[in-house]
């Protein structure tokens, strides 16, 4: 008896008649089939749709900084390494996510702004990352409890920091680097960076010094000495010009030590890094104590007359009594910075010294302060920086007995009295200088400019001006400055080799140029940016990459097709 799976159906294609509908026909079929709408669930009144808002990577950042150009050029770095990551730095503390506050711990006011900085921010809602000198060196007072801090020789994990700041962390990062066992210079020195300027590069030739001043805070935070390789500074300077920076700033706690740490010297660096230096750009040298300048005179005086190097000098003397200058741990007397002075003076005609005094130094009696006052009327310095004393938390000098408020007020304002009642310019009018024209004045009337003594001349503002080497004559004299008018049919030189970034524009972001040849900008998309240094990628390497890929995937693709 026949099964009832008996059939006469051989294959499973033979259940298909004859008049069934074809596949094409069942697809035609369907376009006139409409989809179901479906209703989205909505959301019920206490429900809130959730968001990821703390994204890093993604915010806007604050910087400010105080201090000194060291600072600066840390502030810079920090503003490259987070502007390059993703993040937007913007000048308007308003709309930022997070306050980035580079601090000084020089003296009490910088400090006082400092901590009411953190305070407005707390006030505001605001994330705070601090760095600088005052939480390197006091880590633990209380009103930076809870908050991130960035070490002063790790600023180059910056990024890291603001990340975690970001997602409400607290991180402190203040260990020293070090190779071999060996204390280094900081952070390296081919980050990314946004100057301030981009005309001026300002390059750190060394962290700490080799001093002990009985008042200085610094050295808690900055340590010991610690120099960087000449080739890697001159690698930087180098890379700046490239950019098209027109003005090189050295920067340190005392540029007069550089090297000793290492086995060179500051003139071995300067003779190196003029070799860079284009016609027409200038290249100034930063503070130096009498003690180790000392020893490079002759050579000094030979690089202050170089014509890409500004005839001028910052020597810090802070008292004219030897008996101060031993309670300060100064290392010299007077006639050390006297010799200095005389020196450079006869040696580089024309030369600017400027210098830094304390008034009311713990011990000044009136006599010490008289000799300070004669110091000043023999020089006539054309640039005086005057400090009133203020005793730093953990030194020494605030240990010892303070000479009275109301009488350090008097002093600092007797030698301010004094300093104006000179006009060092008063002389030059009526001359025909050379400027190199690099920013623009604080009232926005004028392009500031300096000549070959770095003293400040304004200038026309004129948009071919910025950036140039001018001609001028001198018409008008100030207290800080002089004025001058352009030089009929005298044209403006160009010094820089490269197109200068624009502001905010990242320094040692490369990135893909547009067939006119028009530098980008830092907005551009991440993966259209190749940083140098440890974020670099090698363009052949990535080239070659590409290629391997691509075999792969047609090797894949080939097997594929053969066993299917």
């Amino acid at each position: 008896m026949p099964s009832a799976c008996d059939s006469l159906i051989e294959d499973i294609e033979d259940m298909v008649s004859f008049n069934d509908p074809t596949p094409h026909d069942r697809q035609s079929a369907r376009k006139s089939i409409l989809p179901r709408s479906r209703r989205k669930k909505e959301l019920l009144s206490n429900e809130e749709l959730q968001v990821d808002s703390l994204i890093p990577g993604t915010q806007k950042i604050w910087m400010k900084t105080w201090g000194c150009s060291h600072n600066n050029s840390d502030g810079e770095y920090m503003a490259g390494q987070l502007a390059a990551s993703g993040y937007k730095i913007t000048e308007d503390p308003a709309e930022a996510d997070l306050w980035l506050l580079n601090s000084c711990t020089v003296k009490n006011p910088a400090e006082d702004h400092f901590r009411n900085s953190i305070k407005k921010a707390q006030e505001q809602q605001k994330k705070v990352v601090v760095a600088g000198c005052v939480p390197q060196a006091q880590p633990r007072m209380d009103y930076l409890k809870g908050l991130s801090i960035i070490g002063v020789q790790q600023i180059d994990r910056v990024v890291e920091v603001v990340d975690e700041a970001v997602k409400g962390h607290s991180v402190r990062l203040l260990g020293q680097k070090k190779d071999g066992g060996r204390r280094l210079g900081g952070a390296r020195l081919d980050l990314p960076k946004i100057r301030k300027n981009p005309l001026i590069e300002i390059i750190s030739i060394n962290t700490g010094c080799l001093n002990a001043c009985t008042y200085c805070k610094t050295k808690h935070a900055r340590g010991d000495l610690a120099s960087y390789p000449i080739e890697e500074l001159v690698e930087r300077a180098r890379q700046s010009f490239q950019e098209g920076v027109c003005e090189i700033w050295l920067t340190s706690e005392d540029t007069g030590a550089y090297g000793r740490d290492i086995g060179t010297d500051l003139p071995t660096l300067l003779w190196r890094l003029v070799q860079e230096i284009p016609e027409g750009a200038m290249l100034r040298l930063g503070m130096t104590n009498p003690p180790y300048i000392l020893e490079h005179l002759e050579e000094m005086a030979k690089i202050l007359n170089h014509p890409r190097v500004y005839a001028f000098l910052h020597v810090p003397v802070q008292s004219a009594s030897d008996s101060v200058l031993m309670d300060m741990k100064r290392e010299y007397c007077i006639d050390d910075f006297r010799r200095v002075v005389d020196f450079l003076k006869d040696k580089v005609p024309g030369v600017t010294i400027a210098t830094d005094i304390i008034c009311g130094f713990p011990g000044e009696t009136e006599e010490d302060f008289q000799d300070t006052l004669e110091l000043v009327k023999h020089y006539r310095f054309p640039s005086l920086f005057i400090n009133q004393f203020y005793p730093r938390p953990g030194t020494p000098a605030a240990k010892t007995e303070q000479v009275p408020a109301h009488v350090k007020k008097q002093r600092t304002k007797k030698l301010s009295e004094l300093f104006h009642s000179y006009n060092p310019y008063d002389h030059k009018v009526g001359e025909r200088q050379f400027v190199l024209v690099t920013e623009e004045s604080f009232d926005a009337q004028y392009y500031v400019s300096h000549n070959k003594f770095y003293e400040q001349v304004l200038v026309p503002k004129r948009a071919d001006f910025k950036g140039k080497m001018i001609e001028v004559d001198i018409y008008e004299a100030g207290k800080h400055f002089m004025k001058g008018r352009p030089v009929e049919d005298s044209k403006p030189f160009t010094p820089s080799i490269g197109v200068p970034l624009r502001k905010g524009e990242v320094s040692g972001l490369l990135q893909e140029h547009m067939a006119n040849g028009v530098k980008g900008s830092a907005s551009v998309p991440p993966d259209s940016a190749l940083l140098v240094g440890s974020y670099s990628l090698d363009r052949e390497l990535l080239k070659k990459l590409g290629i391997c890929i691509a075999l792969a995937a047609a090797v894949l693709a080939f097997v594929i097709e053969k066993v299917y």
